[in-house]
């Protein structure tokens, strides 16, 4: 009664895995395309601005006037920064999401390949081995709804951790840009 796979499933399972393999790979190489490429433009506009910003400092003529070009200097750099950071969380986010949505596919596939071989050896199991069988279909009904419990609470924490760093990034923003005011209130 034991069930051999033939060598047409071996190659498909082959394939599919490869395939697999070849997502990730894929999904990879595509956040690390697209964080080198923010981490390039980042730096080259970090570059720009400390030359701007030099050349702006190199004309201060008084303290007053120093005190005034730093305060207007520091603004716009805390909301690149905050940029920068919800742009990496977003890449690394998506990656993530892809990743999971990947392994769901492979789980379903996997559930299905297992109720089906556990179908077939049903069928040619002897007389009375229901009872093992149904056992085996309620272990396995528990253990994919663990899955989705799992699966969705993931879900809950990645959705509150995403609107903590977005709170968090607007509070920041709007902290420098009222002690940027401040500043600059009490210089003049």
């Amino acid at each position: 009664m034991h069930m051999f796979a033939t060598p047409e499933q071996f190659a498909a399972s082959n394939k599919a895995n490869i395939e697999t393999l070849l997502t990730l790979a894929n999904t990879a190489f595509a956040s690390a395309e697209r964080l080198a490429a923010l981490n390039l433009n980042t730096a080259r506009s970090i570059l720009e601005d400390s030359v701007a910003n030099t050349k702006a400092l190199l004309t201060v003529k008084d303290a007053q006037e120093f005190i005034n070009l730093q305060t207007s200097l520091a603004q716009p750099l805390v909301e690149k920064a905050v940029a920068y950071a919800r742009n990496v969380y977003e890449i690394t986010s998506q990656s993530q999401e892809e990743v999971s949505k990947l392994l769901e596919g492979q789980v379903a596939e996997l559930n299905k390949g297992v109720a089906s071989a556990l179908d077939k050896a049903a069928k040619s199991a002897p007389a009375g081995s229901d009872v093992a069988v149904a056992a085996v279909k309620s272990a396995i009904a528990a253990a994919n709804s663990a899955y989705d419990s799992m699966s969705k609470a993931a879900k809950q924490v990645a959705e509150i951790a995403e609107a903590n760093v977005a709170a968090a990034t607007n509070a920041t923003v709007k902290a420098v840009s009222t002690g940027t005011k401040t500043t600059a209130k009490k210089a003049a």
